[in-house]
């Protein structure tokens, strides 16, 4: 006899299973229940539709009942919502939203994959207005962008700095909107580090998107929003992108098993505790195979494989569950940003001892069209080198290289195997010892106690303690821009200047990117030198790092001129 699976859920993760467990079963009878009006829709790409990118909104729909019926024999119904789970007598309950019309379809397998909610607080006065929007699927977006070219709206406010506000707020700018985006933290983009991020603002800032952070919503005017500080913005529109919350309602009322996170527990099989139920997706509750703890991840990828690895458990056919590392990336107007694993923030968390390297190498031979630097942290265990994550920033391919740390990670790989990995070379590509090369050579020097350095995040507090700082760049680099305290003594000329170089104090040495001034500390040490000190991420990434917080509070340069090539 077939089996009857019935799957709450038609995007990602719901649509995966049903296609997966139709290559497995071709007399299954598989139906899809969707509460909105389409299914197989292009979540990620939803933001790209305000700024003309995806100039039709339909194309977002990726496939219609029709075809899922023509080509797959598998019944997706939308406008169909689930409103209860009878687990004693494996039915559902479906109402039907145009109509109200109520009715019951009996299972014999059920997949739960009904996403997250974005989460809307209400403590903040006008939350409910009608200029007020979420992005959560086609209508949604379609609903937005109806909204603001119908009343001419020019004045947006995005609430929010992650994946989907960083994304809907760059689309509108790129629509010649005049764009606020306001984050409660102290920075946009979570899975990036503080210092790292501050690439991300100065580019927001670049590209003339009116940054906010530290400060949150109060209330939403029809032509503005009042934040915590007192401060007001124009907005006639405002996108609220804070957050996502599990959809665990059907869940919680038949009686599934809730994790600590608050989203639905399942095991290795994306199993609930029902055995004839199943979760994947935003959903769920997943393990995170470096913090060795539960957490949530709303990225489709993992939810592409939780759906394949739910249908085949359905018949029986084993899966090794890995867990999750969390990888993403994302286009911010000229720059690409990766990562992978975790960051400083997420090792500290997990209570896990780590170091890290910062390094700015070229993405491809400096002499090749359209070479940039790209600025690669890695984070190591630490006193194991074993690799625990990865942030890359540049207008280069930082996805190839996240991609490369993410492997290892998954192969649970340390310095030495990245250090020793082969990769593909040629002068348009990158560069002969890659990026990821680069910086596990650095990260073992670090790590065997060949050099010692100091992060960007503490060059300000060396300069207003007027620390000895030696700018190993050449004399016309230095007059371009300098440290206000440094002492220019290039990498060309310090052999016959040891005498200005002090012994009884800390020496630390910069320059543009870190490698001349590596190599300068590495001649000292060996005629002597014990207290001299590399500068990671040098002129370069001081300041990328100083820059934004310089532009909003007004505070005194420790820079003469910013470099930023």
């Amino acid at each position: 006899m077939s089996k009857r699976i019935l799957i709450i859920g038609g995007v990602a993760g719901g649509a995966s299973v049903a296609a997966r467990a139709r290559r497995i079963d071709e007399d299954a009878e598989i139906i899809m229940f969707e509460k909105g009006p389409h299914v197989s829709f292009s979540n990620c790409a939803l933001p790209f539709h305000l700024s003309g990118m995806v100039e039709n909104g339909d194309d977002l729909v990726l496939m219609c009942p029709e075809q899922f019926k023509k080509q797959y024999k598998i019944e997706a119904r939308v406008n169909s919502e689930v409103v209860k789970i009878k687990r004693e007598e494996k039915k559902i309950v479906v109402k039907n939203v145009l109509t109200g019309e109520e009715s019951e379809e009996s299972y014999d397998k059920l997949v739960l994959s009904p996403g997250a909610n974005p989460i809307l607080p209400r403590s903040i006065e006008g939350i409910t207005g009608s200029n007020v929007f979420t992005v959560r699927n086609v209508v949604d977006i379609k609903k937005l962008k109806s909204y603001i070219d119908e009343n001419k709206i020019e004045d947006i406010a995005v609430v929010g700095g992650g994946f989907i506000g960083v994304e809907v707020a760059e689309n509108l700018r790129l629509a010649g909107k005049n764009v606020s985006l306001v984050e409660a933290l102290d920075q946009i983009m979570n899975p990036f580090d503080y210092d790292m991020a501050q690439i991300l603002h100065k580019e927001m800032m670049d590209q003339g998107v009116n940054l906010i952070l530290s400060d949150g919503v109060k209330k939403i005017n029809e032509d503005s929003i009042e934040l915590q500080s007192g401060k007001k913005v124009a907005a006639k529109a405002v996108v609220m992108a804070i957050g996502v919350s599990p959809e665990t309602g059907l869940a919680k009322d038949c009686g599934l098993e809730i994790g600590v996170t608050g989203a639905i527990k399942v095991d290795h099989n994306y199993l609930t505790n029902d055995k004839d139920i199943y979760a994947v997706g935003d959903a769920i509750e997943v393990y995170n195979r470096l913090t060795q703890k539960p957490s949530r991840l709303a990225l489709a990828g993992p939810a592409q494989r939780q759906a394949r690895a739910a249908a085949d458990n359905m018949y029986g056919i084993h899966h090794n569950n890995n867990g999750v590392i969390g990888s993403s990336v994302v286009q911010i107007f000229d720059l690409n940003a990766a990562s992978t694993g975790l960051n400083e923030k997420t090792a500290k968390a997990a209570g896990i001892s780590y170091d890290f390297v910062y390094i700015i190498p070229g993405d491809k031979v400096g002499l090749m069209p359209e070479s940039n630097p790209m600025h690669f942290k890695l984070i190591y265990e630490y006193p194991t080198g074993r690799i625990l994550g990865a942030q890359a920033i540049g207008k280069g391919n930082v996805d190839k290289r996240i991609d490369v740390i993410a492997t290892m990670i998954t192969m649970g790989g340390t310095l030495e195997d990245l250090k020793e990995l082969e990769l593909c070379y040629a002068p348009l590509f990158g560069t002969a010892k890659d990026i990821v090369n680069h910086a596990a050579l650095v990260a073992l020097n670090l790590l065997y106690g060949k050099f010692k350095q100091v992060p960007v995040t503490k060059v300000r507090e060396l300069v207003e303690s007027d620390a000895f700082i030696i700018d190993v760049r050449e004399e016309h680099e230095f007059a371009a821009g300098h440290l206000k305290n440094a002492v220019n003594i290039p990498l060309s000329q310090f052999r016959g200047r040891l005498d200005e170089i002090p012994k009884d104090r800390p020496v630390y040495l910069h320059c543009r990117s870190s490698q001349r001034s590596y190599n300068a500390v590495m001649a000292l040490q060996n005629m002597g030198y014990d207290n001299v000190i590399n500068i990671s991420g040098s002129y370069l990434g001081i300041s990328c790092y100083e820059y934004y917080q310089d532009q909003v509070t007004g505070r005194e340069k420790i820079v003469t001129e910013y470099n930023f090539k």
